[in-house]
């Protein structure tokens, strides 16, 4: 067969008997590829490489900040206002002292600022690729031309045949061809943490799931022991890693409800400026009779486009939600993304993986059965201790010593060790038999002791087909010839007679159970009945139902050791000893997190890979679903349509037996309904669905660098709790957004309409240059907005629906409350304008007569002050604060004060900003009206208090 007519298809390497597969891609497995056949293979499928596609340079994000609508129009302010400067300039008519193109000068490093600002939050490269690349082997060893030889991972080809060890990283998809007890952990990929014993002698079914397809390897698994032989089948994009590359290369960025938000507030400024500027330009030509004033006019113009714009926001914004980050990483939430700190509180829905996010990953033995009673067990984790209940009442070990007996059997026939680590009980080895060496240690079974008491001599190890593991125990004191059993432990006594050696057998339960004809019980053992078996069936499949897994133990007294391979005929005769039902218990604090969720109006699911019993037991205790609500597994998930899964995922809670790849589709699903969707995933194959989901959430403990990298939060200790503790600050960052917004366009609202109005009622002059407006919305407007950002959370802030990420930046009132405000303080201003004009043109002033702009100027800056005051609360007056709840507004009222009366009073200061001299009428003048602002703030609060309204 030619390169050329290779097969194309990946599915079906599995399905395929080696013979079959070295025929289709034309292979020998002793001899490989000529090279003459690699070189057609290389031109035909490339280098085995992850692709990327091309993304934005860093020069053009860097050139897209500066496509801003707001940025844009301040670039076309500074130019205009550059050229003003230089006909001045030309005509020699600049004031004596005044620096020509300051405003142009300050206008543009604000417009370079906040485009630098916004590149740094863009240009962090999507890094999740070069994470995959990561994962693969840079050196592999392949059969070529009859020899063994070592060549780049990235010069394999489908065909060739490669050789694997211990220790080594996969470089390609495969078809083993031969193994020698190959084992590969494929957590990364699939989320199964076992490691895989492989068999290249199976053929499987077509539609085998990814993680049970044990006769092929994939690129970026690793070796775990063992050795094999591979047929490459899949180089480069094709494999299941390239696979997952393409998926996340797919998946296309959506701007952030912030991002949306901001974009639409600057749509609406600018127009609103611009409609505004040819109001006041046609107005006052109207008014003249022509463009005698058009200087002055554009003047006015160009103030009004930089008073519209708050300069200021990018930079607040940004470091609102840097302080958000600082706080959350506090709360073990690490956030990746700084966007993300505010879409959090947009979450409506949160796909939580079960194991160690809402579980402790900790197997708990929950309950026991034995000598025909069922006991419940009490403790958590790995700690050994706890209480024995029967009928919900505590039992002594003394009153069962049944109890003893099945603790004996879970210590012995156990390959793990329990240890206490810093304070805190871990466990080496599988989960499972850490669960039954915490069960044996309650029951005062310590491993340690009872493996003198009981050496293991040999032993019939756990296999998948076997599903049942036995170890064979030297009886000390029966084995050096004392025939009485005086010198055995007494929870044991009744196993024996005068034999020398125990076997204990652990499993399933239905397959233990089938090989014993005998029951203990108690102090005795009996013939196993039908009506016995019958029971104990009968109580497995009720703990199956509670979601437990079940293991089923019995022992069996033997007179010599069994010789090796003999497990089939040895274990029979067994006598019965009981179930022990394990599960993998809740976190103690998801619960109360669960309901919290609720409580905000925040939907939680559950995604598992694992039983669909068990998830339902653990959704259930947990809150997450009902009784009877509907489990979704993968199997019926696979068959379903796009549009089934939607109509379907608004009333599933439960996913089970999901792999991985069906995340994105859930995702999906849920995003088309509307829905905005936090996503928790670990491995490999969950980068897609990270990306695709509205805020992507790893694991830091057990999460792979590509879910990392593709995530936007981080969960430093996996923990569900910590997502609610995230949604939580992100609608406090959110909420305190709205706040200085609504503080800082409200003012700009009325420096706008000031700056208008001066023309319209024939003042002359520009009240305030744009150098003036730039200090105002930089520093006046800036240091209060920062500090408003801090403000503590309102106490009900969960306990409302999350809100609409697709509502407008001006919805509930926001927009309302910024043209209410801004119409009053334009009012205040105009007033404050109109007097201070008469005063210093009134005969006889001593000042310069441009000294009322200085007023106005002060004015604006110092209403502002009482506007940050009031605002902390939308509901409560200043004078039922704590003032020192947030001791950051009162610090920038101070300092914002302090720095105004500094351009007024600090000549070098004034002469740079142009403002004049203020004596003490004039400065208790601005005062006063600035008061005002404050005043009026409070009486509406008192008058939506009385008619019973609440503020936005």
């Amino acid at each position: 067969m030619s390169a050329n007519s290779l097969p194309e298809g990946a599915a079906v390497w599995h399905s395929l008997e080696v013979d079959k597969a070295l025929d289709l891609l034309d292979s020998n497995a002793d001899s490989g590829l000529t090279p003459q056949e690699i070189q057609q293979r290389l031109q035909k499928y490339g280098p085995n490489e992850l692709e990327e596609t091309a993304g934005r340079s860093a020069w053009e994000i860097l050139l897209d900040q500066f496509k801003n609508i707001m940025l844009l129009m301040l670039i076309g302010v500074a130019l205009i206002s550059g050229f003003l400067d230089l006909m001045a300039l030309r005509a020699g008519s600049l004031k004596p002292g005044e620096v020509p193109f300051k405003d142009t000068i300050a206008i543009l490093a604000i417009v370079i600022l906040n485009g630098i600002l916004g590149y740094v939050q863009e240009s962090r490269a999507e890094k999740a690729l070069a994470a995959l690349k990561k994962m693969t082997s840079p050196l592999v060893r392949v059969i070529r031309d009859a020899r063994l030889v070592e060549i780049a991972a990235k010069e394999l080809v489908p065909g060739d045949v490669m050789l694997l060890e211990a220790g080594m990283q996969i470089a390609a998809d495969g078809r083993l061809i031969e193994q020698s007890n190959l084992q590969v952990r494929e957590s990364a990929l699939t989320g199964e943490a076992e490691a895989v014993n492989k068999q290249a002698s199976l053929k499987l079914a077509e539609e085998t799931s990814l993680g049970d397809r044990l006769n092929v390897v994939f690129q970026g698994t690793e070796v775990v022991q063992g050795r094999g032989k591979v047929l490459v089948t899949n180089t480069g994009m094709t494999t299941e890693l390239g696979k997952i590359a393409t998926m996340l290369q797919a998946v296309e960025s959506e701007p952030t409800p912030l991002q949306q938000r901001m974009t639409q507030l600057g749509n609406v400024l600018v127009t609103g400026s611009l409609i505004l500027v040819a109001i006041v330009v046609v107005g006052g030509v109207i008014k003249d009779g022509g463009f005698k004033n058009i200087q002055e006019l554009l003047e006015v113009s160009l103030s009004m486009a930089v008073a519209v714009v708050p300069e200021g926001l990018p930079a607040v914004i940004t470091v609102t939600l840097a302080l958000g980050t600082q706080r959350m990483v506090r709360q073990n939430a690490l956030i990746r993304k700084l966007p993300a700190v505010e879409t959090l509180g947009s979450v409506t829905t949160i796909c939580s993986d079960k194991t160690g996010t809402l579980t402790q990953n900790k197997m708990v033995v929950q309950s026991f059965s034995t000598n025909n009673k069922t006991f419940r067990v009490t403790g958590e984790g790995y700690t050994p201790t706890g209480d024995f209940q029967l009928d919900s009442q505590k039992i002594s070990l003394e009153q069962s010593p049944e109890i003893s007996a099945l603790s004996v059997a879970c210590a012995i026939c156990n390959d793990s060790v329990l240890q206490k680590e810093q304070g805190e009980w871990a466990i080496l080895g599988d989960p499972t038999e850490g669960a039954l060496l915490t069960l044996a240690g309650k029951a005062g079974i310590e491993k340690d002791q009872w493996n003198s008491k009981l050496p293991r001599v040999a032993e019939f190890p756990f296999s998948s087909e076997r599903k049942r593991m036995s170890v064979i125990s030297q009886v000390e004191g029966v084995a050096t010839g004392d025939a009485s059993s005086r010198g055995v432990d007494p929870a044991i006594a009744n196993f024996l007679q005068s034999e020398p050696y125990l076997m204990f057998t652990k499993g399933s339960p239905e397959l233990t159970l089938a090989r014993s004809t005998q029951i203990h019980l108690g102090d005795r053992s009996a013939p196993l009945t039908e009506a016995q078996r019958q029971k104990i069936l009968a109580e497995n499949d009720l703990m199956a139902s509670k979601g437990l897994r079940v293991l089923g133990f019995a022992y069996k007294p033997l007179a010599e050791i069994p010789p090796e391979g003999s497990d089939e005929a040895s274990e029979q005769g067994l006598v019965w000893l009981g179930l022990v039902g394990m599960l993998d218990a809740p976190r103690p604090e998801v619960r109360a997190a669960v309901q919290e969720c609720r409580d905000a109006g925040i939907r939680p699911v559950m995604i598992t890979g694992d039983h669909q019993l068990t998830a339902r037991a653990i959704a259930t205790d947990l809150g997450i679903a009902q009784e009877g609500d509907r489990v979704l597994t993968g199997q019926e998930l696979q068959r379903m349509s796009d549009q089934e899964l939607e109509q379907n995922v608004d009333l599933v809670s439960i996913y089970a037996r999901v792999s991985p790849e069906h995340k994105l589709r859930i995702v999906q699903a849920l995003q088309r309904r509307g829905r905005f969707v936090a996503m928790t995933g670990d491995g490999v194959n969950d980068a897609p669905a990270l990306k695709q989901a509205d805020i992507g959430i790893a694991m830091g403990i057990t999460g792979t660098d590509v879910s990392k990298e593709a995530s936007d939060m981080v969960l430093l200790d996996d923990n569900f709790a910590t997502i609610v503790s995230a949604t939580k600050e992100g609608r406090v960052v959110y909420t305190n957004i709205r706040r200085f917004i609504k503080y800082i366009l409200g003012s700009n609202i009325g420096e706008v309409l000031t700056i208008a109005a001066a023309p319209l009622i024939g003042l002359g002059g520009v009240p305030l240059t744009p150098l003036q407006i730039l200090w105002m919305n930089l520093v006046t407007d800036g240091l209060p907005a920062l500090a408003l950002a801090v403000e503590p959370p309102e106490p009900d802030v969960m306990q409302r629906p999350p809100f609409s990420p697709r509502e407008s930046i001006f919805a509930r009132g926001l927009g309302s409350y910024m043209i209410r405000i801004g119409i009053i303080f334009a009012i205040i201003s105009i007033a404050l304008m109109w007097w201070a004009y008469q005063h210093t043109h009134a005969a006889g002033y001593q000042g310069d007569p441009d000294t009322w702009k200085t007023m106005v100027f002060t004015t604006l800056c110092i209403a502002q002050m009482g506007h940050a005051i009031a605002i902390r609360s939308n509901n409560r007056l200043t004078i039922e604060m704590n003032p020192f709840s947030n001791i950051f507004v009162l610090a920038a009222v101070v300092v914002t004060t302090i720095l105004q009366l500094m351009l007024v009073y600090v000549p070098p200061l004034r002469d740079f900003f142009g403002t004049h001299y203020l004596n003490l009428q004039e400065l208790g003048v601005c005062i006063g009206f600035s008061a005002l602002m404050f005043v009026w703030i409070e009486a509406e609060k008192i008058f939506l208090r009385i008619v019973g309204k609440k503020a936005v």
